[in-house]
């Protein structure tokens, strides 16, 4: 036990940074990170105590990376940017495991050398209800009835989707760059402009409305305030690029969205307004994104719609954002003729 107090003796000191003046945390659920197919067939088949005593056997057999982990492991490498500062990120890790069996998770982290100090380790409950108090911004979890709970109580959460190693991860950089890519309504905006659509059911009516209303903002999405705090670590490469022309940015983010002309006037009117900005931004109309983003090659990938995730999660780590209209409507599931992100 000695290894895991170590880390929890030191971020209790005084002079530690509290949630508030980090740019972003983030909290992870261990399903996320790691890959627990075989820890979860054992708690399926075999019931609570079995897994305890499987977990516990195991202590020292470290979890294999998840869907999440290189996403994750990027991210927090991004710390190294803060000099001085207090560090830009956080992850915090939020576990329906008991302690004990937590105990194996926080010994993947060690082994994997992930600089993840922080963790919360509920019996059997789910432990996103803590994330005002830790001031994140985005919890992210393989458990679809965990996430769907987070965001009907009006946190901010996403669903990971994919087969841990099935994924080629490897894109001839260091290590250390990080490319994020999001869909854009119903994940950076809201749902009013598929609300439009869902109501018509003619696209026609749709395009004109978004004609119409090119020029005025849409409101806030559940990551919208992601995408603020990832803009602030991108303002620390701005300086660093100022001073040195030669500095290769690390931190790239991208829109992938189905929208089209005449209808992509609307997200760079309300990215303008929100004073945020994408490096980059796809308007495929309705052409498949899983062939864009395998050459975009992001590092993850956020959308709302299950058809879309479905199709990309075998090229790039995907998360859904069960958010909005469609998502209440259908149980996630839209019409691939809908125009979104």
């Amino acid at each position: 036990m000695s290894s895991l107090l170590g880390p929890i003796a030191e971020s209790s000191r005084s002079d530690m940074p509290s949630p508030h003046e980090i740019e972003v945390v983030i909290g992870i659920a261990s399903s996320a990170l790691f890959d627990l197919h075989e820890s979860d067939k054992v708690f399926r088949e075999q019931k609570e105590d079995a897994y305890r005593e499987f977990q516990e056997e195991r202590l020292n057999d470290p979890l294999a990376p998840g869907v999440a982990f290189d996403f994750v492991r990027r991210l927090l490498s991004l710390n190294d940017l803060a000099k001085d500062r207090s560090p830009l990120i956080e992850v915090v890790i939020l576990s329906r495991n008991d302690p004990e069996t937590g105990a194996r998770v926080m010994e993947s982290v060690r082994h994997h050398g992930l600089p993840i100090t922080r963790s919360v380790f509920m019996q059997g409950r789910a432990p996103y209800k803590f994330m005002d108090a830790f001031n994140m911004t985005l919890f992210l979890s393989a458990d679809e009835d965990d996430v769907r709970a987070a965001i009907a109580r009006d946190f901010f959460a996403g669903q990971v989707v994919g087969e841990p190693g099935s994924l080629s991860l490897e894109d001839g950089d260091d290590g250390n760059s990080l490319r994020i890519a999001f869909d854009f309504d119903g994940v950076l905006a809201d749902d009013q402009a598929e609300t439009v659509y869902q109501e018509s059911k003619d696209l026609d009516v749709y395009k004109a409305h978004e004609d119409e209303h090119g020029a005025e903002p849409l409101s806030a999405g559940p990551l919208q305030p992601f995408l603020a705090a990832l803009n602030k670590i991108q303002e620390i490469e701005d300086d660093l690029k100022r001073e040195n022309e030669s500095y290769n940015r690390r931190l790239h983010i991208g829109i992938v969205t189905a929208r089209n002309a005449p209808a992509h006037v609307r997200p760079i009117t309300t990215l303008k307004h929100w004073g945020l900005r994408v490096n980059d931004i796809f308007f495929l109309g309705g052409w498949p994104k899983a062939d864009t983003l395998k050459i975009y090659g992001p590092h993850i990938f956020f959308d709302d719609q299950t058809d879309h995730v479905d199709k990309t999660k075998s090229v790039v780590p995907s998360v859904h954002i069960p958010f909005g209209v469609t998502n209440k409507a259908t149980g996630a599931e839209a019409s691939p003729e809908v125009p979104k992100t």
